[in-house]
């Protein structure tokens, strides 16, 4: 595995509350434990530029913002945070873990929002080096289970409402559509049922 996983690049991806941030966790612990280098982001973030485009995009106080500059927004954050970290990473042969990627733009803007996923990865393909990554791990949970795991104040996005978030689960589980590297897991099994199945696509892949 060691040699494997050198220069991947791993998304793991989901509705709010389906757990990426553990799952990106204990995954970038695994690969280090295998003897690679590893590192992992958040998207949008990890750059200034993509800290201060969280901030914009997260904040309950712009909630008419069009799912357009929604789009337009995440993707100059995702360009900045490639140039910055994920293509120097690749090139010294890294292994990148991202919490979330175009994916996630893909299901919420694109098919929640309604702006359309074709569209969405247009706009990547014209302003990113690399659209898709080795592998998407689209961590699938049901918006009761989702809801249970957010007992905290939630952010713009968060607070969109359940039919909202139910088209956004639709958009992820149709992602395979548009390629062959996205794969779904069971979310709402415990952490380490989780964690194994995640493993399990990762070693295939």
């Amino acid at each position: 595995m060691n040699e494997k996983l050198k220069g991947k690049f791993i998304v793991l991806d989901g509705p709010d509350g389906c757990g990426k941030s553990t799952q990106v966790r204990m995954l970038s612990e695994w690969v280090a434990d295998q003897g690679v280098d590893v590192v992992s982001y958040r998207d949008p973030g990890t750059t200034i530029v993509g800290e201060k485009i969280r901030e914009i995009l997260l904040d309950p106080a712009h909630e008419g913002m069009g799912d357009n500059v929604e789009v337009l927004l995440y993707m100059a954050a995702r360009a900045q945070l490639w140039k910055e970290h994920i293509s120097p990473d690749l090139e010294h042969g890294k292994c990148v873990l991202m919490d979330r990627w175009i994916s996630s733009t893909c299901a919420y803007q694109g098919v929640a929002g309604g702006f359309g996923a074709e569209k969405v990865l247009k706009i990547g393909t014209d302003s990113l080096e690399r659209v898709w990554p080795d592998v998407t791990v689209v961590l699938d949970v049901d918006l009761e289970t989702a809801a249970s795991r957010m007992q905290r104040d939630l952010d713009r996005m968060e607070q969109k409402g359940d039919q909202y978030h139910a088209a956004v689960r639709e958009g992820f589980l149709e992602l395979s559509v548009y390629h062959e590297t996205v794969k779904v897991v069971n979310a709402a099994q415990d952490i380490e049922q989780v964690h194994a199945e995640v493993l399990k696509l990762i070693k295939e892949f």
